[in-house]
């Protein structure tokens, strides 16, 4: 493929539209179409290609996107890092609307997505994976949080260093009782993207760092009518330009040659298929 990128951004059409010479590559992979095609872009002399997660026309509800087409898409382009933007709840009073929190922990509560390209089916042209376990402890690439960290900061938007973002099957919002636990359990915010997202970049080498923006107080979490679409929409609305500068300046601090574990996820084991770039090239 001729139009490659270093750096892949999963978010919405916010983030690329407002750039010169953007280029739109439509990319095939083995699981299917991903959510639309890739555009290319450059920012700060780093190439960068960014997906939209739901679609351009945001068509796509959380549950039926096709996570793995997405990540095989980018790192198919050479995508070796991500940043993988998300709206969440704050599960705790201090994380109101207009908090960025950059998780270090993940808890998995959905319920039907496909998290694992070692499920030993076959693929479209034969070829069998294998069954693959790999270290999932630290779901988060260090490197690309403290890019987060420092590029939030320098903007002065004193952003939370480390927190659990839940991931929730969606498109519904959670019940007070639903939110009420997870609140116990400890964990910071909750979304509903950002999962399986992070697991199939480590399977395929490539780091992945997620940027969470509370857009709400979860249901559990205040007294009043709940969790609205619209209030949701409303507060990123005032947040997406801040947060778009935000990420731009992150993948500014992302290093050229990376020296962090996420490339050698497999440790040498087979996986039983050919991966896309990022794990055919672990020189960083």
């Amino acid at each position: 493929m001729s139009a490659q990128a270093e750096i892949g951004v999963i978010g919405g059409s916010g983030f690329y539209s407002f750039l010169d010479d953007v280029t739109e590559v439509a990319v095939e992979t083995p699981y299917g179409a991903p959510s639309d095609s890739v555009f290319m872009g450059e920012l700060g002399g780093r190439r960068v290609a960014f997906l939209p997660r739901h679609g351009r026309k945001h068509h796509l509800p959380p549950h039926r996107i096709n996570y793995r087409a997405n990540m095989w898409a980018l790192s198919s382009v050479g995508v070796r890092q991500v940043l993988g933007p998300c709206a969440a709840g704050g599960l705790r009073p201090e994380y109101g609307p207009g908090t960025l929190l950059v998780p270090d922990q993940l808890v998995d509560r959905t319920k039907s997505r496909v998290q694992t390209y070692f499920d030993g089916e076959p693929l479209p042209d034969g070829s069998v994976p294998n069954v693959v376990h790999l270290t999932f402890a630290d779901p988060y690439c260090a490197t690309g949080r403290q890019a987060s960290l420092a590029a939030a900061r320098e903007h002065g938007w004193d952003a939370v260093d480390g927190g659990t973002l839940c991931v929730v099957e969606g498109p519904r919002f959670s019940t007070r009782a639903e939110s009420r636990w997870h609140a116990a359990q400890g964990w910071s915010v909750v979304g509903m993207t950002g999962h399986p997202e992070a697991v199939l970049a480590r399977e395929l080498g490539v780091c992945y760092s997620s940027l969470a923006l509370v857009t709400d107080l979860d249901a559990g979490a205040e007294t009043g009518e709940g969790v609205s679409h619209e209030e949701v929409l409303r507060v990123f609305g005032q947040n997406v330009g801040r947060l778009r500068q935000v990420l731009f300046d992150a993948v500014a601090k992302l290093p050229e040659k990376r020296d962090c574990d996420c490339a050698q996820a497999l440790g040498g084991i087979d996986p039983g298929i050919e991966l896309p770039g990022a794990l055919r090239d672990q020189r960083g």
